[in-house]
């Protein structure tokens, strides 16, 4: 019997839906459904394959030991891994990049609104200026003083809001997941390697960061506190930037140990 006609009857066995079984190991069901005909072309290559092998058995209630080695008989045994081998996916995927507010923009914001309430308070301090009165010599050239007052105000108001924030990415695995961090365009390592399942990672870095995911569908992706989206179970790469508009730092933030799920 093949590995696929296995899972197949320990499923139905147990009394369990393909769809039921795809909530629990959060693989899709087009790969449970081609792995049970034995086609693993969808699974993005023998590390995946067996890892969703390991999963789908688990979740029907049979014993993924004797499939692993049937499968290393048919297509030989797991070799050293490269990353390359992790990272690359079969198809290419583009990813829409957040882009960070024009720092042009808020310069010309931040300059309307220091221009709009010199004037205001310029026109303000005309109209409401006194007319001679006599005896009142002293309170006619007092009055005017008040109008100079708002020049530091208008100048330090607009400061927060450029300041700069960081980026804050959390990593929870439900599947073992190979994980890269690296310094966006190009820029040094800042962390490689497998969050295991039950566990999580969280980065904080204060420079346009990209992270690159082995097995995107079996992790939860939040970043500044937002879980994001992932629709494929293929390998991909992400780009995220500090809000606020920052320039990345040529030193990598730091980030934190495994932690139990």
């Amino acid at each position: 019997m093949s590995i696929g006609e296995s899972l197949a009857d320990a499923r139905r066995e147990a009394g369990l839906t393909v769809t039921q079984v795809s909530q629990q190991t959060r693989i899709r069901e087009s790969i449970i459904r081609d792995i049970e005909q034995g086609d693993f072309a969808a699974c993005g290559g023998d590390f995946y394959a067996r890892g969703h092998i390991r999963s789908i058995a688990g979740a029907v209630g049979t014993d993924p030991a004797p499939l692993i080695s049937k499968y290393d008989a048919d297509h030989g045994p797991l070799g050293p891994l490269r990353a390359a081998d992790v990272f690359e996916p079969s198809k290419p995927i583009k990813i829409r990049e957040r882009r960070s507010p024009s720092m042009t923009m808020i310069v010309v914001v931040v300059l309307l609104a220091i221009i709009g309430f010199a004037s205001y308070r310029l026109v303000s301090s005309h109209g409401n200026k006194p007319g001679p009165v006599a005896g009142a010599g002293v309170a006619a050239t007092t009055s005017p003083k008040p109008s100079a007052r708002p020049t530091p105000s208008a100048s330090t108001s607009p400061t927060p809001s450029v300041a700069p924030s960081d980026v804050v990415i959390k990593v929870a695995a439900v599947e073992e997941c190979w994980v890269q961090l690296t310094q966006a365009n190009g820029g040094s390592q800042i962390y490689m390697g497998v969050v295991p399942a039950g566990s999580s990672m969280t980065w904080t870095e204060s420079q346009a960061v990209s992270i690159r995911l082995g097995n995107p569908a079996g992790i939860v992706l939040t970043v500044d506190g937002q879980r994001q989206p992932i629709s494929t179970a293929l390998p991909l790469t992400l780009s995220y930037s500090p809000r606020g508009g920052s320039t990345p730092s040529t030193q990598p933030g730091s980030s934190s140990g495994v932690q139990s799920g």
